[in-house]
């Protein structure tokens, strides 16, 4: 545990930082002058030293200077083209013949008939009931009574008075359902078709013109005379690298942090578990500022625009973390 607590006050003010704390006004053997803002018991500050920053840029060097030279130019020919007049334009003559086509006509070789016929009247067949008897009442012995006591039939007279239904018999006739009448049968006319040959065009001249006749020659023209020209060779640059300085460094304005004995394993466990919620990979929460719980550290600083290089009070409450 000892040498757990010893790693991590070595650790937490990462690279160049100072921790110092302060129960006197008095502070010796330090490259600045200022004093942290308040002198009070139990506090602790610290300030990083910021190294300079460098940045390589790539400059040009002149390797040969500019020159320049005498060209001889050759002259410039340039072959053109012209249309001359090899045949004047002129008329001929054509004779186009007529042109004939079929045309087609109805003849009639049969005219119209008309015959009158008679078509018979239609009949159907109808029936209906005709009565024959009315219906009326008689008497109709029946068998053993079923209150006779007596095992002879003849015993008892049983006569029941029964309908007789009326009786019809089926007479057909006819009916007349259209009486006789004639129609008209029309046989049409005959007709045949009848072609002959007919002028669909008469013949006639054409005048075709003909147009006149050009032929192309070519030929060399001088553009611009030979000549001499003066041409200048560009100079020459090498890129070299070089360092530039771009910031200074220097050390930060002092921050309160948490003191060493105030920074336990649960302190750590408890920034390591928040840096984690918070979408930075501090590694597993153990309570040990190693390497990924700095450098997640350090990432949350500058994201949030916080001090950097220490376990700061702003960074704790940024993160939600106490600092009790």
């Amino acid at each position: 545990m000892k040498n757990q607590l010893n790693q991590l006050k070595l650790v937490l003010s990462f690279v160049f930082c100072l921790s110092l704390v302060f129960v006197n006004a008095q502070i010796d053997g330090i490259p600045f002058g200022d004093l942290p803002p308040t002198s009070e018991y139990g506090k602790c500050y610290a300030k990083c030293k910021i190294p300079d920053v460098y940045e390589t840029v790539s400059v040009q060097k002149l390797k040969k200077e500019a020159s320049t030279k005498l060209t001889k130019v050759p002259a410039v020919y340039e072959t053109v083209t012209e249309t001359v007049l090899a045949k004047e334009a002129s008329t001929k003559y054509k004779t186009v013949p007529a042109t004939f086509r079929t045309a087609t006509e109805q003849v009639m070789v049969e005219p119209e008939k008309r015959t009158l016929r008679t078509i018979p009247a239609k009949y159907r067949t109808d029936s209906k009931q005709v009565l024959v008897s009315p219906a009326r009442g008689q008497w109709v012995r029946k068998k053993k009574s079923p209150n006779c006591f007596s095992s002879n039939p003849d015993d008892c007279y049983v006569a029941c008075y029964e309908e007789v239904p009326a009786v019809y018999r089926t007479e057909t006739f006819q009916v007349l359902v259209s009486p006789a009448s004639t129609t008209e049968d029309v046989k049409p006319a005959v007709f045949k078709t009848v072609s002959r040959q007919v002028i669909d065009q008469p013949a006639r001249v054409e005048e075709i013109p003909v147009e006149a006749q050009y032929k192309t020659i070519t030929k060399k023209v001088l553009v611009s005379p030979e000549s001499t020209r003066e041409e200048v060779i560009p100079a020459e640059y090498t890129s070299v690298n070089e360092k530039r300085l771009v910031s200074e460094g220097g050390f930060t304005i002092w921050t309160e942090i948490l003191c060493a004995e105030r920074t336990t394993n649960s302190k750590v466990m408890a920034v390591q578990k928040a840096l984690n919620a918070a979408g930075y990979n501090a590694g597993t929460a153990d309570g040990v500022m190693g390497i990924n719980t700095q450098n997640a550290l350090q990432q949350f600083q500058n994201d949030k625009g916080l001090p950097v290089g220490n376990l700061n009070l702003e960074t704790l409450k940024a993160l939600g973390v106490s600092a009790n």
